[in-house]
C-alpha cells in the first residue's frame, strides 16, 4: 500500500484489491461504522466523526452499490491493456488479472535538448523532433500490434509516462478504438522498461482512496 498527499487536503492511498476489505475495517475500527453512499467514481464512506474514504473503482471494474460488490468487482481479473510511454520508450502490454500474458518492448534513441545556439540548435532540434517522430511512429505500430486484436476482450486501457506522448499515441486514428477504453488514471512511471510494465499491472488495479480525516473542533 502506498500513501501520499492529495491536493486540497487528505491523502490518497492505493490499495491492493484482496486488502481493500481488510482496509475497510481498519477504517472502521479507528473512526466507528461508516455510512456508504454510491457517487460518480464509487463509494463514499462516512464515519460517525467526519473522517471520509472516497473509494475509486479501478479501471475495468463495473460501478456498484455497495461494499461487498465493489470489493468482488475491484478483486476480479479484468482484462486491461497496458500502454507506457516516454520519450523514445514504449512498453506495451495485457493484463489478465495479475499475470502479464502479452507485452513488449521498444526503445528507439531520442537526442536530448542542446545548449548550442544558431544554426546548429536548429540542426539539432530538427533531428530530435524526427526522432520523436520516428519513436510515436514506432510505438503507435506496438500498439496496433498488440492491443488492437485483443480491443473486443479489454475492460479498459490504462495509459502511464508522459501524458503528451502517450495523447500523442493515441492520436492515432487506428488506435480509436482503445482510445475509447481508455481510463482517467495516468500511471505515474519512469522510462518504461519490462520492470516498470509489470509494477504497472498492480498499479493499474490498485485501489485509490482518498482519505480525510475529521476536523478537530474549534
Amino acid at each position: 500500500m502506498s500513501s501520499r498527499p492529495a491536493a486540497g487536503g487528505g491523502r490518497w492511498v492505493e490499495v491492493e484489491p484482496a486488502r481493500v476489505a481488510r482496509w475497510v475495517a481498519g477504517f472502521t475500527d479507528r473512526h466507528g461504522p461508516p455510512a456508504t453512499t454510491v457517487e460518480g467514481y464509487g463509494l463514499r464512506l462516512t464515519a460517525p466523526d467526519g473522517a471520509t474514504a472516497e473509494l475509486h473503482t479501478p479501471p475495468g471494474a463495473p460501478p456498484t452499490s455497495d461494499l461487498a460488490t465493489f470489493v468482488a468487482a475491484a478483486t476480479a481479473p479484468h482484462r486491461i491493456g497496458l500502454l507506457l510511454a516516454r520519450k523514445g520508450a514504449v512498453a506495451v502490454g495485457v493484463a489478465e488479472g495479475e499475470r502479464l500474458p502479452v507485452h513488449k518492448v521498444d526503445t528507439r534513441y531520442v537526442q536530448g535538448r542542446t545548449a548550442a545556439g544558431g544554426w546548429s540548435q536548429q540542426r539539432f532540434a530538427r533531428r530530435r523532433d524526427n526522432q520523436a517522430k520516428a519513436a510515436f511512429a514506432d510505438a503507435v505500430e506496438l500498439a496496433a500490434r498488440l492491443l488492437l486484436p485483443q480491443v473486443d476482450r479489454l475492460d479498459a486501457v490504462v495509459a502511464g509516462g508522459d501524458r503528451r506522448a502517450v495523447d500523442t499515441v493515441l492520436a492515432d486514428r487506428r488506435l480509436a478504438p482503445l482510445a475509447a477504453l481508455r481510463a482517467d488514471r495516468l500511471l505515474d512511471v519512469p522510462e518504461p522498461r519490462h520492470a516498470v510494465l509489470l509494477a504497472a499491472v498492480a498499479a493499474a488495479r490498485a485501489v485509490r482512496i482518498l482519505v480525510r480525516e475529521p476536523q478537530p473542533d474549534g
